[in-house]
């Protein structure tokens, strides 16, 4: 076979060696390119966004309950329901910071008012993020405050269960499913993984 019969595929056009065809040797690279291809995602680690569902469910549940507990009585024999004291402490609160805190209807307004803003948090813990530990701290003072709202009528009875109706054992649920669903946000990690190849 002449020199003019090969094929351009069997012949190197830079060093003019010939290559067998089919060896599986490298083709020609462009200057800017080499012949091993990079592949086109990364694959180190990347911290990847993603929701937080059983903290965002269990804040959820938070809030539900607060909302609940505006239909009951907080306290036998009293026909005051949840509503009738949000009312109540709101008027106090219009007055004064301290008038609030006087009467005692801060109470109820920390379990209901605590009840919305862990709602909300809720619905934020859905939003992807690399983590909700924030969300979390936020919703663990909320929590807190709301579990205060609740402790301190429990201790004023006596620690005597007898004395409170539906409400406010509702109102307890606030306080420990906002616990929950707090501690679950601030103590997941965020989640490592590799971005999928590009089609």
């Amino acid at each position: 076979m002449s020199e003019r019969e090969q094929s351009p595929q069997d012949m190197d056009l830079v060093t003019g060696a010939r290559t067998p065809a089919g060896s599986g040797a490298h083709g020609y690279a462009a200057p800017d390119e080499s012949y091993y291809t990079a592949p086109q995602y990364s694959t180190s680690p990347v911290t990847l966004r993603r929701p937080d569902g059983v903290a965002a469910l269990l804040l959820i549940l938070a809030g539900i309950a607060a909302g609940i507990s505006l239909l009951m009585q907080w306290v036998r024999d009293n026909e005051r329901t949840g509503w009738d004291l949000l009312l109540r402490g709101l008027e106090d609160l219009e007055r004064s910071v301290g008038e609030v805190f006087r009467s005692g209807f801060w109470q109820p307004l920390a379990v209901i008012l605590g009840g919305g803003v862990l709602f909300l948090l809720g619905l934020l813990m859905i939003v992807p993020a690399r983590t909700h530990r924030f969300l979390g701290v936020l919703a663990l003072l909320v929590s807190l405050t709301a579990g205060a709202g609740v402790l301190v009528p429990f201790a004023r009875a006596g620690w005597d269960p007898s004395v409170f109706d539906a409400g406010l054992w509702t109102a307890v649920a606030v306080a420990g499913l906002g616990l929950l669903g707090a501690l679950k946000g601030m103590l997941t990690g965020p989640r490592y993984g590799t971005l999928a190849p590009q089609e």
